[in-house]
């Protein structure tokens, strides 16, 4: 049996070499662009699977054939996981530089922040250079030491491959550091400062040429102070290709080689052919908004957050009686369109009792115009007249319209329109003082996680609709009360 399957082997090579044989100068040609070779030799490295195209891959593929030709020599890329990053840059632009490019004798200084990345992603250029196709096209590319996370070239070309904690010995004319942090080393302060110690302090000392070696950072944002934090803040002179899942138009990427982002519309996804729209609705409910912020959008905010800190927030399984009670509402600026992010209309009950702010109930959906009115007041007649409602009235005349409509609508319940004033965030500056000073409760709810979210997240998250109803809540009862907006 296994002569059988051996020699099923055999002609199965002799086939592949006489194939690339035939169409070795068409091979060859489209592989003089990295994007060209990654589709060429997609079935050597996943022979399993069908390659499904981005426009993103070629983005990436063009960053790095500026760092080949020299134009780029510190690279910063951030893109969501699953999108191929490490495959593209850790796996198949080493094996193009060493092969279709010509250049052999180039060295790779590869890390992750798990040995076993490391290794997966050696192994699998090894396999590529060893494959019968990679070698009848390119023959001087010949392996004279393949161990699991290094190997060698008989032009003394190399790649080593070292966990990131490891990385303070070896060089390279390339160092390639592909997600130095995991999600759980992100959130320890102590694994991230050392973490970002040793990207500064040893890899610049890693580089075999001070002035021509390149260094590429790819990974996923993980929080505010992570290694793409460092590079930012540093102003280290990284040229930044940054690629949200969810197309944000005021965050555009460009760089130096020409490239801006492609996208027009607000909430243009980045590769919809591998993560349609239901897919990334889907992931989004358990990541929570911190991750979603950080890991698909690419701008972290810090879990324990700005104005906000998860601590603070005690949660509770009752208000004690005779509180006062109001529920405010922030209605959703966008309705739901195919390729568009809309906002969230939200309500928020509060009661006050004793000098407590406690956050009861909050309702938080994508209704239709019609579906809101039919909530507003079904809310309000489950809630009673004794809780105060609150709604924004926005400015302009369609603004005064649609607050005079919900005014009707609840004609009998205690309802006020305000018209909100201010930034967003000097408006939530009594809810955070309260917050700290240990004034706000929660009550015990599903909805206590997808909040604190939100919360933690601002002014970074991408939606801020429970902050503003938390805050309109607070304010109308505090103003209600001996606390004001000047005595914070």
């Amino acid at each position: 049996m296994a002569d059988i399957r051996a020699e099923r082997l055999r002609r199965k090579a002799e086939h592949d070499r006489l194939t690339v044989a035939k169409d070795a100068e068409r091979i060859r040609a489209r592989c003089q662009t990295l994007s060209g070779f990654v589709r060429e030799a997609w079935h050597v490295v996943e022979p399993n699977s069908t390659f499904v195209h981005g426009w993103h891959l070629d983005a990436i593929c063009d960053h790095l054939e500026a760092v080949t030709d020299g134009r780029i020599n510190r690279l910063l890329i951030n893109v969501p996981p699953g999108t191929m990053k490490s495959l593209l840059t850790s796996v198949l632009w080493p094996a193009w530089e060493w092969g279709p490019m010509g250049r052999p004798s180039l060295r790779y200084l590869t890390t992750s922040y798990a040995e076993k990345y490391v290794k997966r992603d050696s192994r699998r250029m090894r396999d590529l250079v060893q494959s019968e196709w990679y070698r009848a096209l390119w023959p001087e590319v010949e392996l004279v030491r393949a161990g699991e996370a290094s190997f060698a070239n008989t032009k003394t070309g190399f790649r080593e491959g070292v966990p990131f904690a490891s990385l303070t010995g070896g060089r390279g004319d390339r160092v390639i550091i592909d997600d130095p942090h995991s999600t759980e080393t992100a959130e320890s302060e102590a694994e991230r400062s050392n973490t970002s110690r040793i990207f500064r302090e040893s890899v610049p000392t890693r580089l075999n040429d001070p002035i021509r070696s390149a260094i590429i950072v790819i990974m996923q944002r993980l929080h505010e102070e992570d290694v793409s934090g460092q590079i930012i803040k540093l102003g280290l002179g990284y040229e930044h290709l940054m690629l949200p899942m969810e197309f944000e138009p005021e965050r555009a990427c460009s760089t130096s080689i020409g490239f801006r982002d492609p996208r027009s519309a607000d909430g243009d996804l980045l590769f919809p052919a591998r993560f349609p729209r239901e897919v990334v609705e889907r992931d989004k409910i358990p990541m929570g908004s911190y991750a979603v912020a950080g890991q698909f959008q690419q701008r972290p905010a810090p879990r324990s957050g700005g104005m906000f800190q998860r601590g603070d927030f005690e949660i509770v399984d009752a208000v004690p009686a005779g509180a006062q009670r109001c529920r405010a509402w922030d209605f959703a600026a966008t309705q739901q369109k195919p390729g568009k992010q809309p906002d969230w209309t939200v309500g928020l009950r509060m009661a006050w009792s004793g000098g407590i702010f406690y956050v009861e109930d909050v309702k938080r959906d994508r209704w239709s115009p019609a579906d809101v009115e039919k909530n507003l007041k079904a809310t309000a007649s489950q809630d009673g007249l004794e809780v105060r409602v609150r709604i924004p009235e926005d400015p302009g005349a369609a603004g005064k319209s649609d607050a005079a409509t919900k005014l009707k609508l609840l004609a009998g319940y205690n309802v006020k329109a305000i018209r909100p004033t201010g930034e967003k965030a000097v408006r939530a500056k009594p809810a955070s003082a309260q917050a700290e000073a240990g004034n706000v409760r929660l009550v015990r709810g599903k909805w206590n996680d997808a909040f604190l979210d939100e919360l933690c997240s601002f002014p970074n998250a991408q939606f801020d609709d429970q902050v503003d109803a938390f805050a309109d809540a607070l304010n109308e009862l505090a103003l209600g009360s001996t606390f004001t907006l000047d005595n914070i």
